[in-house]
Formats: C-alpha cells, sequence, structure tokens
C-alpha cells in the first residue's frame, strides 16, 4: 500500500522543509515512479531523502548519497511506501541510511535503491522489482528495452549541440 504526498511539484522548488516534515515522517520508504521501473529512498527529515544514486548519473554507478526531495522525485509523482512492520523506528532507519553514505557498490540486481531500503527498514537486502522480474522472463524483457530507451535518450540529449540562437 502506498499514500500519495500531495503537491511534490510545489515543494520541491521550495526550502521550508518544514513543509515535508509535517507530511513525512522521518524513516519513510519513499518511491519515485520512473519510466519503467521505481526508483527508491529514505527520507532522512529536512526535505532530505538519502538513497542509492545508481544509474541517476547517467551510465556511471553513483553513491549512496543525500539529495533533495525534489532531486529525488525529478518531475515524478513521489509516494510513501507504507511497509508492514519494519524492524526499525523512523529514527534508527534514517541513522541505518546515513551510515551508508558514500558507498558505490551499486549492482543492478543484487545492490539497487530498493535493496538499499528494504536493508535500512528490515536488515534485509530484497528487491521486489528484481523479483517480479526474474520470475518473468517477459516482464524483465520489457523493464530492460524501456531502460535502454530511456539510457540512449538521455545520451541523445546530451550529445546534441546547443541549439544556436537566430
Amino acid at each position: 500500500m502506498s499514500q500519495n504526498i500531495e503537491c511534490i511539484a510545489q515543494w520541491s522548488g521550495s526550502r521550508d522543509s518544514a513543509a515535508f516534515d509535517a507530511v513525512l515522517p522521518v524513516g519513510a520508504h519513499l518511491v519515485a515512479e520512473r519510466n519503467g521501473y521505481e526508483h527508491h529512498g529514505i527520507y532522512v527529515g529536512n526535505g532530505q531523502v538519502i538513497h542509492y544514486a545508481g544509474f541517476c548519473h547517467r551510465q556511471r554507478c553513483g553513491p549512496v548519497e543525500r539529495i533533495s526531495i525534489g532531486s529525488f522525485a525529478c518531475g515524478f509523482a513521489v509516494t510513501i511506501q507504507c511497509d508492514a512492520s519494519p524492524c526499525y523506528d523512523g529514527e534508527e532507519v534514517a541513522r541505518r541510511a546515513g551510515s551508508r553514505l558514500g558507498e558505490r557498490n551499486y549492482r543492478l540486481l543484487t545492490n539497487n535503491c530498493e535493496h538499499f531500503c528494504s536493508w535500512c527498514l528490515f536488515g534485509e537486502c530484497r528487491s521486489a522489482q528484481v523479483e517480479a522480474c526474474l520470475k518473468s522472463p517477459i516482464r524483465a524483457a520489457r523493464t530492460l528495452f524501456k531502460l535502454v530507451l530511456v539510457a540512449l535518450s538521455a545520451e541523445w540529449r546530451t550529445a546534441q549541440p546547443p541549439a544556436q540562437p537566430v
């Protein structure tokens, strides 16, 4: 079950972290729906999210980092994933997330952003997205195709020369 976070577009440019803190509990498991996959992070207060950057920095694997919720959303809707019976309270979840800042061991199938959040909440690394793809080769192929298209599109946009004024 997930809960929509209202007005994320309005808040993403706001410097008022109290607006986020009034809605988001510290340690909340956040999910941003992206093109073909979900991106996961942990809300740590003051409008900040800790996440595994993974392929967010193009094709290079990024570290576990702290970013603004607006950067985490990246223009997409953000929801709170209501996990059943986390092993840790919100403050401990946030502390665990912070303990891995700077880590650079991203692996798409075994140590991605969802694995990271699962570890922060439950002490074990799991990814429902990876498990679903492994159970369904068709879904895996469709997801991989979408990700390749997104990556190629990003590369094409950055390779284009800037438009010259007329």
